[in-house]
């Protein structure tokens, strides 16, 4: 996500590169530079005029130490700006004793039914609540189908009534049904238009004021640019809502929406969609944001994740397979699968300090694990167990049974053994200085 800003970003700081300090002469091209990559990312001229101005204010005369060149002071005040502008710290979803109803708004084609469903997914994985689905978009033809579908595949329930066309009356029975049997969330998927109409408006009003939700929810294609940012202000003035979401920030997007809407309309941006899949849901941190779109990576983000997937319980089987040299190709097909449920590879990556920059004209398919996942998958239970037995006669097998070649499979070898040794070294005392010797030596 926002590989052209952040590269345009980049190249205005470098400007500052070797200067002994940051002057009215020498940051007047890089300001105009990070000015005009603001408004080709659909920023709004206004808006990145004044979020320029800002950076310029505190940037000029300021002394730069030794150790800290003109070019990582700069970086420094563009990223606390830049958080600023998009929120300065993340905001919680209403957590109220009793139901929390969650009402979700926008134009059709923004990703509601899908979020709807992410949202109860998260709230059920990550906050372990009961949660109760509600279709109540009667005009599009699919979206009942589509909100029971996500929902059996979730393990949520959805309710829905097809004959019935009234949304507010689908609603109303809707939270009744939650209050009556103890659901901690009621999330309400509501219909959207092609553009704002006046029945549109009038629909959502009656349903917002049917239910009195905890949260109302704009859900916004971050694809849609600075037609986003209009679309947020009108329904805002109506509906006064509580937060914003942001799909689709894994499509070929300019990341103006996001830099804008919160300073427009004022309202937190509370989530974000970076996938398809229903684990593809973050918090927004808009300091993690401000980091990643300045290339500095997100390991807190990186982390969390891998807690999530990671059981401390399963560590420590894998810490004792490792030290009794039982690591197997099993439990390496294990790490992959977890790995994957942390999100794409490139995002990852993405999140790694430095890496993201390295990566901007690599493109890294989300099923990059899966030639690994065949010839691990073509290989005996024994083999599986036991990697010492693959011989020739073995690999030439696995390979034809998983559609790759002999050299794939050799590398595949190689790259496991390198690893389980790389692993036994690192349980062993003094694991992180060994490993490093290897690297300097050439022998990691």
């Amino acid at each position: 996500m926002f590989e052209s800003l952040s590269e345009k970003i980049d190249k205005a700081i470098r400007r500052l590169s070797g200067r002994a300090r940051i002057t009215d002469i020498n940051i007047a091209d890089a300001v105009k530079d990070i000015r005009r990559a603001l408004v080709d990312a659909d920023v709004n001229y206004k808006i990145a005029k004044g979020f320029t101005d800002s950076i310029k204010s505190r940037a000029l005369g300021q002394d730069v130490v030794k150790s800290v060149e003109p070019g990582q002071a700069m970086i420094k005040i563009v990223r606390d700006e830049m958080a600023l502008l998009m929120g300065e710290r993340s905001s919680d979803i209403s957590s109220e004793k009793g139901l929390n109803t969650i009402l979700m708004v926008g134009l059709q084609g923004s990703g509601k039914t899908t979020f709807t469903a992410k949202l109860g997914f998260f709230l059920k994985q990550k906050k372990s609540k009961r949660v109760l689905l509600a279709a109540c978009d009667v005009y599009r033809p699919a979206a009942i189908d589509q909100l029971n579908t996500l929902g059996a595949q979730i393990g949520l329930e959805v309710f829905s009534i097809p004959e019935e066309k009234d949304p507010v009356k689908i609603a109303s029975l809707a939270q009744k049904r939650a209050l009556d049997e103890g659901f901690d969330y009621l999330l309400i998927d509501t219909a959207g238009r092609l553009a704002i109409d006046q029945a549109l408006m009038l629909e959502i009003e009656a349903i917002h004021s049917e239910l009195s939700p905890q949260e109302t929810l704009f859900v916004v294609d971050s694809m849609t640019g600075q037609d986003a940012v209009n679309t947020a202000k009108s329904f805002h003035d109506i509906l006064n809502y509580t937060g914003v979401v942001l799909t689709k920030l894994d499509g070929d997007t300019r990341g103006g929406a996001a830099l804008t809407i919160r300073s427009v309309v004022e309202v937190p941006i509370k989530f974000i969609g970076t996938g398809e899949k229903m684990e593809a849901i973050d918090v927004f941190h808009p300091d993690r944001m401000a980091d990643r779109i300045l290339g500095m990576g997100d390991v807190i983000s990186l982390v969390e994740r891998a807690q999530e997937q990671f059981d401390q319980e399963e560590s420590r089987k894998l810490s004792k397979k490792i030290a009794n040299n039982s690591f197997g190709f099993d439990d390496f097909l294990t790490q992959i699968r977890q790995i994957k449920k942390m999100g794409s590879v490139k995002d990852l990556m993405g999140m790694i300090p430095g890496v993201g920059k390295a990566m901007k004209n690599m493109d890294i398919p989300d099923d990059a694990f899966k030639y690994i996942e065949a010839m691990i998958m073509a290989m005996t239970l024994d083999e599986r167990r036991n990697p010492a037995i693959l011989n020739g006669t073995r690999r030439s097998r696995i390979a034809k049974g998983s559609g790759r070649t002999v050299a794939d499979v050799n590398k595949l070898v190689k790259q496991f053994d390198d690893m389980s040794k790389m692993m036994k070294v690192m349980q062993g005392k003094d694991g992180q200085k060994k490993i490093m010797n290897m690297m300097n030596n050439g022998r990691g």
